[in-house]
C-alpha cells in the first residue's frame, strides 16, 4: 500500500469512497455533493490537498484531504477508506500522511468536524492529538457535525 497525491484519475475514486461513506452513516448533503463534484475547485484551488491508499493493484482504498480554510487554518476532511479495506490500518496510514502534509503546509490550525456515532473515528483523531472543542463549530458546513477537535500535539 502507498499514498499518493491526488491526479485527475482519482477524481472518481474519491468521490466513490466519500458518498459510500456517507450513504451508510448519514446522507450526502449538498455541501458534499459540490465538494465531491469538485475537487479542483473547492479544495485543490485554494491551496488544499487530496491523498490516496492505492493498493497493489492501483485501486483506491481510502482518501483525506486538507481543505485550506484561509489565514493559515486547515480542515481535516473527506476522510474514507472502502468497506473491503476497513480494519487493515488504512485509516491511520492516511491520517499519518495527510499530519506529515499538514507540517510541511504554512499552517497554523488544523481542525476536523465528525459525528459523535463514529466512536472509531474519534479514537483515531483523539490517539494522533485531535483534542475536542466546543460544537457546532462556527460556519460549519455539515448538518451531521456535533463534534469539533483541533489537532494539539
Amino acid at each position: 500500500m502507498r499514498i499518493q497525491a491526488f491526479e485527475p484519475r482519482w477524481r472518481a475514486a474519491f468521490a466513490t469512497l466519500n458518498i459510500e461513506w456517507l450513504e451508510h452513516w448519514f446522507v450526502v448533503e449538498d455541501y458534499d455533493c459540490e465538494v465531491l463534484g469538485n475537487p479542483e475547485q473547492y479544495i485543490l484551488a485554494n491551496g488544499g490537498r487530496i491523498l490516496f491508499a492505492i493498493d497493489g493493484e492501483g485501486g483506491a482504498l481510502g482518501t483525506v484531504a486538507l481543505k485550506h480554510e484561509g489565514d493559515g487554518v486547515y480542515e481535516l476532511t473527506k476522510m474514507a477508506v472502502s468497506p473491503e479495506a476497513r480494519g487493515r490500518g488504512v485509516g491511520r496510514l492516511l491520517m499519518g500522511a495527510a499530519l506529515d502534509l499538514y507540517r510541511t503546509l504554512d499552517a497554523r490550525e488544523l481542525f476536523l468536524e465528525s459525528s459523535s456515532l463514529l466512536g472509531p473515528a474519534l479514537a483515531l483523531y483523539e490517539s494522533v492529538g485531535f483534542r475536542h472543542h466546543p460544537a457546532p463549530r462556527a460556519g460549519s458546513h455539515y448538518a451531521r457535525a456535533d463534534v469539533h477537535m483541533i489537532w494539539e500535539p
